[in-house]
This record gives C-alpha cells, structure tokens and sequence, in this order.
C-alpha cells in the first residue's frame, strides 16, 4: 500500500500523469481484472515503461511482482491517497453563468475528491436559486460563506474584468488554493496555489497542431 510520500517532492508532470492512472486502474477494476503491469499500463496509455514505473514508485511502497504486476486495487488506493482523493474536499464557484453551471453540474468532480458546496454571482435573478443542486450566494457574500464554510479552494468562472476582485474576496475568506478559469492574470500572494485553465491558449494549441496535421497530408 501507500507510503505517503510528500506530493510536493514529485514533479508536476508526474503529478499531472496520476489523474490518467486512476481512470484507466478505474476502468480495469470495473471490468473485473485484479492485478497489471506496468508494461500493459504503458502500452495502452501510449507513454513510456520506463517513465510508468517511475510514477508508481512514487505513489507505492509495493512493487509489482515480475509475473503478476500490481494489485489493481492498491493502485487505486495509492493514487487516491497521494493526490489527496481519499478525503472528499469542500470548494466555492464564482459565477453561475454558461461555464459555473456546466461547472456545478459535473459529478465526475467527487470522484476526484471535489464537492463545490456553495457558489456566488452579482445577477440577482440567480442568488437564492441552485444551479445543479449548488445554492447561489450574491457575491458580497464571498468572504463571509468562504469563513463561514471553512473552504479553502475557490473556483473562478467570471469575465476577465471580474476576475482579480473575486480572487480578493476568496483569499479574504481563507481560500489557499484558486482554481481559475477567467481569461486574466491574478495578481496573488506567493502562499496561494493557483492553476489557471486558458482556453484560449489550449485552443490556440489545438488549432496549431490541426494545420500541421492537415499540411502533412497534403
């Protein structure tokens, strides 16, 4: 099983790759399979054996038997425990708009050891309602319910202009940790984690690898 080996001593392209593992040990263990290898692991993820092996060093303290492989199970357990799954976290939106609703509406989120329990917005029409079964706040509130629920990952979904003004109140509450995916640039303190989702950038990559695809056809 686990040997709880600090997450900040792990590269983030490990860390990166674990999210991948688990859906995959998930999907095996669904179909009533009990122990892989790392080769099968890196075969059908298309990466590297060697690089396989390396990550689950990281997150096991039991190696794979040569002709058995891992225990499925285990596996699942490790990774849930060293990305912190195994212990459900509470988490606030800000804006209920196109994208907080499809936010709020996305289960898969608790099997990754998410439960966005509140969100926030200034458009009168939504405070008082629920958006996906999450209660919506007037933003004012942010602080306030962020102290309150004793939440410390803040999820931004607002226009680029807002952006900046909800971080502030989130960290104001005790937030540590924003996930963010307004357009924008927050300006925060070096204690706050931040993962910032630009759309904008991830489309622009796509659209770049597209055209080489399609030249190389030619």
């Amino acid at each position: 099983m686990g040997n709880n080996k600090e997450i900040t001593n792990v590269s983030k392209a490990t860390i990166g790759r674990m999210p991948a593992y688990l859906r995959y040990l998930k999907e095996k263990e669904l179909a009533g399979e009990r122990t892989i290898s790392s080769t099968a692991i890196a075969e059908d993820l298309k990466l590297n054996a060697v690089q396989v092996r390396k990550d689950l060093a990281v997150i096991s303290s039991v190696a794979g038997k040569p002709k058995l492989g891992f225990e499925i199970a285990d596996l699942i357990a490790d990774i849930n425990r060293f990305l912190g799954y195994d212990n459900v976290t509470d988490a606030v939106l800000v804006g209920a708009g196109g994208l907080g609703r499809a936010l709020a509406g996305y289960g898969g989120f608790r099997n990754y050891g998410l439960n966005i329990v509140a969100a926030f917005d200034v458009n009168p029409e939504l405070v008082g309602k629920k958006i996906n079964g999450v209660p919506v706040f007037d933003a004012k509130e942010i602080s306030h319910m962020v102290k309150r629920l004793n939440v410390l990952i803040g999820i931004i979904a607002v226009p680029k202009a807002s952006a900046q003004q909800a971080a502030d109140a989130l960290i104001s509450g005790g937030v540590r940790a924003i996930w963010n995916f307004a357009s924008a640039h927050l300006n925060l303190p070096d204690d706050i984690a931040v993962k910032n989702e630009d759309m904008a950038a991830s489309l622009a990559i796509l659209s770049k690898r597209l055209a080489e695809i399609l030249y190389n056809e030619k």
